[in-house]
């Protein structure tokens, strides 16, 4: 018989690709159910929906409460009563009463809670997306008193599972001082056939992702208008913040017809569609700690197309970049350092790069990441 295994996640899992890789990986050795927000992830798993909160099921540690952390804990920091009666905290446990499972894999710091519930904390892998005590990218009072927070959580109920794992080194490195060991389960993406496809004169860049402030996309858009290069740039944007993409949208027009916003691509179409362009671009401002040590999906999703890369100082992206050779890396996150890498773009140059992201593709595929998680769920159900 096979063991049972819990994954839980209080994201849309059947659109969240980080936890969907989970399930994929675990479906057949294990029976899996899965509880989090929308609709199954795969019909071959059990499937416990709880009801997405009011205003949607965003992705991120800051669906909780906010009004509440901010009166209450400010004053009596009662975190575990704050905790307890979060509305999707209360349907999950109500959900799971009375289960039990083999195993469980908690993704992110609210879950991890009920997965000592169900499986016993001895039987519990958290899987950490981000570093949540440097999640904020400012310091005002609230931000503070939240991070105390998210830093009791992961005092509180993280350091109690048997193994963890998070998204870079980096993030890794700091979560040892809160008592955690974590390994790393890079964000890659599955494994495309696919090839370069031919660079032509005008040379195409492409950006993927949400449209947030601490982006900063306009620096990008700012860069491809003014470089002497013959470039074009399109931007596939969610609308995670309206206001921010309106006001990109103005921008674009003002700066001219090589920039282009077009509406988002599910990300089961979105390798494929950017196999089409020349260079992917990811130039993130070190805005907070996560931002500083990110190594995000669109970096894995743009070698999977075969592209070449820019990208900003980043530690984690530049250090795999230059390890394959296959993009550039900008001097600082400035207009002037991000056009410098632009005004060097040749033909010749951008194939040279997908070439070198094509030979890269196995290697940095999600195949050889997932085996993490499995050889650390399997040392769990053999206990």
């Amino acid at each position: 018989m096979k063991p049972t295994l819990l994954i839980i996640s209080f994201s849309e899992i059947a659109k969240d690709a980080r936890v969907l890789k989970q399930v994929r990986e675990f479906s057949e050795s294990y029976h899996v159910t899965t509880c989090g927000f929308g609709e199954s992830p795969l019909a071959s798993v059990e499937h416990l929906r709880v009801d997405t909160p009011a205003g949607g099921a965003a992705r991120g540690i800051l669906r909780f409460p906010l009004a509440a952390i901010d009166l209450v804990a400010a004053k009596f920091r009662v975190f575990p009563w704050i905790y307890a009666r979060i509305s999707y905290v209360g349907e999950a446990r109500r959900l799971l009463k009375g289960r039990h499972f083999d195993v469980a894999l908690a993704n992110d710091v609210d879950t991890i809670a009920l997965a000592i519930d169900v499986a016993g904390r001895d039987r519990v892998h958290a899987d950490l997306h981000e570093f949540f005590p440097g999640i904020h990218d400012n310091l005002t009072a609230l931000s503070r008193r939240q991070t105390a927070y998210l830093s009791w959580l992961v005092r509180r109920y993280a350091a109690q599972a048997r193994s963890a794992t998070t998204v870079s080194e980096g993030i890794a490195r700091a979560y040892l001082k809160y008592g955690l060991d974590c390994g790393v389960v890079t964000n890659a993406t599955p494994r495309y056939e696919l090839s370069p496809t031919a660079v032509g004169s005008t040379i195409r860049l492409v950006h993927s992702g949400n449209a947030q402030p601490s982006r900063q996309l306009e620096l990008i858009m700012r860069a491809a208008a003014e470089t002497a290069s013959d470039v074009t740039l399109d931007l596939y944007l969610m609308p995670n913040d309206t206001v921010y993409l309106s006001e990109l949208k103005r921008l674009a027009a003002e700066l001219g017809p090589r920039i282009r916003i077009r509406d988002p691509l599910p990300q089961s179409e979105l390798v494929e569609a950017l196999n089409a362009y020349d260079v992917g671009i990811h130039v993130l401002p070190p805005t907070s700690f996560n931002n500083a040590n990110a190594l995000p999906n669109k970096f894995f999703d743009y070698v999977q197309s075969r592209l070449g890369l820019i990208i900003g100082p980043s530690p984690e992206m530049a250090r795999t970049l230059l390890a394959h050779g296959f993009g550039a890396v900008s001097a600082d996150f400035s207009v002037t350092e991000i056009r410098t890498v632009m005004d060097d773009l040749t033909p010749a140059r951008v194939e040279s790069w997908k070439l070198k992201s094509h030979l890269a593709a196995e290697p940095l595929s999600a195949d050889s990441q997932v085996k993490i998680w499995a050889a650390a769920i399997d040392t769990l159900a053999a206990r």
